[in-house]
């Protein structure tokens, strides 16, 4: 039954994450039918993210008082209703609202469901996770393909959306099946008994949900990052009571900005890149299925980066090796304006997904590492929030530069300037003894 159960949630995010990424792919289907310009569009795919990032630290109070499994089923069925009413906009104001309603839900799934997973598999919660995590990234591989097909057979984009809505509802009703005949969350010990170990706000005053374990970027990984985040023997447990004062994060403002430099401007550009990838390789002269197939390679590139990137931060330096992931990253968009053949840019699609995607598990390692057990949860909180809020607008920009009749080409090339500016930065304070870093690695002095 904890199969079953486990099974379920990894079909859930496969369909949480498709509606995230879906509307990339559509980019140009919105544009023609609506008549909208790039940075209105822009605007959409961006309120995708900002609804991401929105509920995490919201939903991680819910959990203090709410079930873990509760809270997952109202998000699966929050997920279908907005797919539901994006597949009606006829509007830029609808399509924008559906596009926030479908982050909100795909940002409150995450936070509930880890900790849930963590409950199902004590004793095995990163290898879970990393399953989980995959599951949700084979969905952002798939998207685009998924997404031309149904074009092409449907000659409609609302069916991604009609068919995300009815997933969402049949795997919804699935996993309140599953729940029942199961009982309960948690392991099951050896008289077959459903062993909670208090997954509902009434059980436990000091059950947060483990907010500090919920992914932000959605990696899988951050759960066997670090294994201070396991405390005794009770894998449901909060470090201490300080993980639910989120006013304990400003205290540790230091390491927020540190772990925000690491990964916030990488991540905004690659928002910015990825959300316009099919329009501006068609820009470039490739064919619309060459450029989608490319943004498949994209997002293909991130499922070695989501199951090696957290297990090399484990073995490896974290801020070196973040900061090498930053130069990877800078020199494969850099590498990315100055291609000119499909050759050129597969290659280059395929390096630019392993870097973006490499960084998330391990900045997420670095900072559940470095910042300290009492106030992880609630410093974490605010990082994974601020972070995603500030990515989330890459689009946007994108979109806005390129009204303003700003090539592609430029425009990437700023935001590698951008990158290349915080890594500077960051390498110079990493070097001076000034970076924070996490216990027991020395930096330079």
């Amino acid at each position: 039954m904890t199969r079953r159960l486990f099974t379920t949630l990894c079909g859930l995010v496969f369909l949480v994450n498709f509606g995230r990424v879906a509307f990339a792919p559509l980019v140009p289907e919105f544009q023609q039918e609506l008549g909208i310009s790039a940075a209105a569009v822009g605007s959409v795919t961006t309120l995708v993210w900002v609804g991401t990032a929105a509920p995490r630290i919201p939903v991680g109070w819910v959990l203090t008082k709410v079930r873990r499994e509760r809270v997952v089923l109202a998000t699966g069925v929050a997920l279908s209703l907005s797919a539901a009413f994006t597949a009606t906009a006829d509007s830029l104001g609808a399509l924008r609202a559906g596009a926030f309603a479908v982050g909100l839900a795909s940002g409150g799934y995450f936070v509930a469901s880890i900790p849930l997973i963590g409950l199902l598999y004590p004793d095995t919660t990163g290898r879970a996770v990393g399953v989980h995590g995959t599951a949700s990234q084979v969905a952002g591989v798939v998207a685009p393909t998924l997404v031309v097909v149904a074009i092409a057979r449907a000659g409609d984009w609302r069916v991604v959306f009609v068919g995300l809505s009815v997933g969402a509802l049949a795997l919804t009703a699935v996993l309140v099946a599953v729940l029942r005949r199961r009982g309960g969350i948690g392991p099951r010990n050896a008289d077959g008994v459903v062993a909670d170990g208090g997954s509902g706000g009434g059980a436990d005053p000091h059950d947060t949900g483990d907010v500090a374990d919920a992914d932000p970027h959605d990696t899988g990984d951050a759960a066997d990052a670090d294994p201070e985040t396991e405390v005794g023997d009770d894998p449901t447990a909060d470090p201490v009571d300080g993980g639910r004062d989120f006013r304990a994060a400003l205290s540790h403002w230091r390491t927020v900005l540190a772990g925000m430099s690491l990964v916030a401007v990488a991540g905004f550009a690659w928002q910015g890149v990825f959300n316009f990838y099919v329009s501006y390789l068609i820009s470039e002269g490739l064919s619309a299925s060459n450029a989608n197939l490319l943004l498949t390679v994209a997002f293909a590139a991130g499922v070695p980066a989501f199951w090696l990137g957290g297990r090399l931060a484990d073995s490896l330096p974290k801020v070196p090796y973040l900061l090498a992931l930053n130069a990877l990253f800078l020199l494969s968009l850099v590498a990315l304006t100055l291609s000119g053949s499909l050759l050129a840019f597969g290659v280059v699609s395929a390096v630019l997904g392993y870097a973006a995607h490499s960084l998330f598990p391990a900045v997420d390692t670095y900072m559940l590492a470095t910042l300290p057990a009492a106030d992880r949860a609630s410093a974490y909180a605010v990082f994974s929030g601020a972070s995603l809020l500030l990515e989330a607008n890459g689009s946007g920009v994108v979109g806005a530069l390129t009204d303003a009749g700003i090539a592609f080409d430029w425009v990437f090339r700023l935001f590698a300037a951008a990158v290349a500016a915080l890594l500077l930065a960051a390498s110079l304070l990493y070097l001076a003894g000034r970076f924070p870093a996490p216990p027991g690695e020395r930096t330079p002095t």
